[in-house]
């Protein structure tokens, strides 16, 4: 995370990549893949500064701008503030290319479970699920970021099932930095939407549907109209209130508090992850159910 996303752009793709002296295996093709697809077909070869990579130019093949890739996806979306912003890719993916249908969109199980949500003390914390719970799981996420997409993906379902269950609760700081580095609002948008769906009673059935669908970053895809779109998913979060407060931003002093809040914490990029207090390393293990599993084992967390 931070000036580590850009570590991976040196290595051929599929080499080991390393974040702060600690060994980290190569992510599986397909997570490559992904980020390829997700920015319209051709890898949107951005370093820490949003500038493409020398390194990319130089060689100008698949590989270069595949390695970039993995070393973003091994490292996480960087908070780092751009000199400049600078897209190689295509673009064609838009947030109606992520539209949800009612046929996909889950009908219910963990991902969907309603859990209370309440806003701390301090203006910025949302924390989820039972107050006197033994552990505190905490998020660190910005919606664009498709680091967090993946982590949400994978863990969504144990992290609500504990929750659930009150062995831990979970506390979210949401940033929108993303937006600063690659133009638009979406990120504030997206925060300004599950603030209000956070006094509708539906923040936890919103920020799965905003993983769960979302656009490419590089789109600026959480429109207004989508993000409402999305809120339709959740039975009863759509009322006159709730859509004023998304089509008039109302929650914009939350979202700046909320960044403010992030940049405080020290955190250098999304997602970053707390257990009890102690920092979670951005590891291959986070991005897997199986491998967080693990890491809340280790915390005494099952």
């Amino acid at each position: 995370m931070g000036d580590r996303s850009a570590q991976g752009a040196d290595r051929q793709a599929g080499a080991p990549t390393t974040m702060g002296g600690s060994g980290m295996g190569t992510r599986a093709t397909t997570g490559v893949d992904k980020a390829v697809r997700r920015n319209g077909g051709e890898a949107a070869c951005i370093g820490r500064t949003g500038g493409v990579r020398a390194g990319a130019r130089r060689r100008g093949g698949v590989a270069a701008c595949a390695a970039i890739v993995l070393g973003v996806l091994l490292a996480g979306c960087d908070s780092t503030p751009p000199d400049r912003v600078t897209h190689t890719a295509t673009t064609t993916a838009t947030a109606a290319s992520a539209s949800p249908t009612g046929a996909d969109v889950p009908s219910g199980g963990p991902a969907l479970t309603d859990l209370p949500a309440r806003l701390e003390s301090d203006g910025t914390t949302i924390t989820m699920g039972d107050p006197s719970a033994p552990h505190t799981l905490s998020v660190y996420e910005d919606p664009r970021c498709p680091i967090c997409e993946r982590f949400e993906q994978a863990n969504a379902a144990q992290v609500l099932a504990l929750t659930k269950a009150g062995r831990m609760r979970v506390q979210y700081t949401l940033a929108s930095f993303l937006d600063r580095n690659l133009g638009g609002g979406g990120s504030k948008r997206a925060v300004n939407a599950l603030r209000a769906a956070l006094d509708a009673g539906g923040f936890a059935q919103l920020h799965t549907l905003v993983y769960q669908y979302q656009p490419p970053e590089t789109t600026d895809g959480f429109t207004t109209a989508y993000l409402l779109q999305l809120a339709g998913q959740v039975p009863g979060l759509r009322s006159a209130t709730f859509d004023a407060a998304v089509r008039g931003q109302t929650y914009q002093d939350f979202v700046d508090r909320s960044e403010q809040a992030f940049t405080d914490s020290g955190a250098q990029g999304t997602p970053t992850l707390k257990i009890d207090g102690k920092s979670v390393p951005n590891t291959d293990a986070i991005f897997t159910a199986a491998g967080f599993k693990q890491v809340l084992a280790q915390h005494g967390i099952s």
